[in-house]
């Protein structure tokens, strides 16, 4: 990968998502020596401009940063990296450098996808998400059937809590049946947002 660490005097930002959440957690600086540092240890490293030094986040803490991926952006002069938190990112003791709670949300259903989608690709033995591949298309959806079915009897004569836990039961089972057929629940947020009238 290829940086220009010119254009500002040698660093270039990095700002710092949550691979799950999608939330923005911080933004830093890096210089190369810091970037490389990143990349061979795939733990967040900055430059730090007031104390001219190099400092793993979460060395003092223990709030790491592990790096998933790292994104250039289209001048080769900007970060993105998607990492996983361990803990509060900010040193206020904030989920966030912006104030923002950094709770699981509905983001999490695109990083569950992606995690299926790398099952089907990888197909690795004893997972159930690869049993489900491999037992075929008809047995997938009748799997989504199965989970319905079950939703509406807790939703119709059970309790909220097993209804979350059929509900969430559907809506992986339905995930695995999109994967297999090339889809995304992306591509149903578009469809519903087609027929949204406002």
């Amino acid at each position: 990968m290829q940086l220009d660490f010119e254009k500002l005097g040698g660093l270039i930002p990095a700002i710092i998502q949550d691979s799950q959440t999608n939330k923005v957690l911080m933004l830093g600086f890096m210089n190369e020596e810091a970037y490389n540092k990143t990349v061979k240890t795939g733990l967040v490293t900055f430059f730090s401009r007031t104390r001219k030094c190099l400092w793993t986040k979460g060395e003092t803490s223990g709030n790491t940063l592990t790096v998933v991926k790292i994104y250039p952006d289209c001048d080769s002069d900007t970060l993105l990296i998607k990492a996983v938190p361990a803990g509060p990112t900010c040193h206020t003791g904030a989920d966030t450098c912006f104030g923002e709670s950094n709770s699981e949300g509905i983001d999490f259903i695109e990083y569950l996808q992606d995690f299926i989608e790398k099952r089907f690709k990888e197909m690795p033995e004893g997972s159930y998400t690869t049993s489900l591949f491999q037992s075929g298309v008809n047995r997938m959806a009748q799997k989504v059937g199965e989970e319905a079915v079950e939703t509406v009897i807790e939703a119709t004569n059970g309790t909220d809590d097993r209804l979350v836990y059929e509900a969430s039961d559907l809506i992986y089972h339905l995930i695995v049946l999109l994967t297999s057929k090339g889809l995304r629940i992306d591509d149903l947020a578009r469809e519903l947002k087609s027929r949204h009238k406002g």
